[in-house]
């Protein structure tokens, strides 16, 4: 009865983890490149599905694209998008060197994980209000008795405390992840 909503709970967390992914902690990550799309005989396509993305530095990704004539599409793609990075090229690769992150830079992504992380905990207790008005309505109806209602709802408000408490865990690990240096 209950799984739908721990379901619909769960995946606040995973969209939340998704999107602290995108987020530059001053390491370059593939993931950042995750939402990227490049023109691909005329098909939006994944980068991943067109060039290989690797790490060889702890600043810079490498991309080498399966075409040589994508290079130019991957560029723009990039400067496109909001990475804030520009592109290096040699014709046949494309380097991404990521800058050290300012004092500044740092304290504004913490405020942004901080906010992204509040709005998953605002997602987590509208899903506990639905919840609970769907007990409240099976309880009005007779489906359920008073006391199965208020087992329910402790089970519920037992299942938020879980989640929201494992978001804070998610948002201190990332503002930490940031703040290192």
């Amino acid at each position: 009865m209950l799984t739908k909503y721990e379901d619909k709970m769960a995946k606040s967390i995973n969209a939340l983890k998704d999107e602290y992914a995108t987020i530059r902690a001053g390491r370059a990550n593939p993931h950042l490149l995750d939402r990227l799309k490049v023109s691909y005989y005329g098909v939006e396509t994944p980068l991943q599905q067109v060039a290989n993305i690797s790490v060889p530095e702890a600043r810079t990704i490498l991309i080498v694209p399966w075409e040589s004539s994508l290079v130019k599409e991957i560029q723009k793609a990039i400067l496109a998008s909001d990475l804030g990075i520009t592109p290096n090229s040699d014709g046949k690769t494309i380097r991404l060197n990521f800058p050290e992150l300012t004092e500044e830079r740092r304290k504004e992504l913490v405020k942004d994980v901080k906010k992204k992380g509040e709005n998953a905990k605002v997602a987590i207790r509208n899903i506990r209000r639905d919840a609970n008005d769907a007990l409240k309505k099976q309880n009005k109806n007779n489906e359920i008795s008073e006391d199965e209602w208020k087992d329910l709802e402790e089970k519920v408000q037992k299942m938020t405390d879980k989640f929201i408490g494992e978001a804070e865990k998610i948002i201190e690990e990332k503002s930490k992840e940031i703040l290192t240096i």
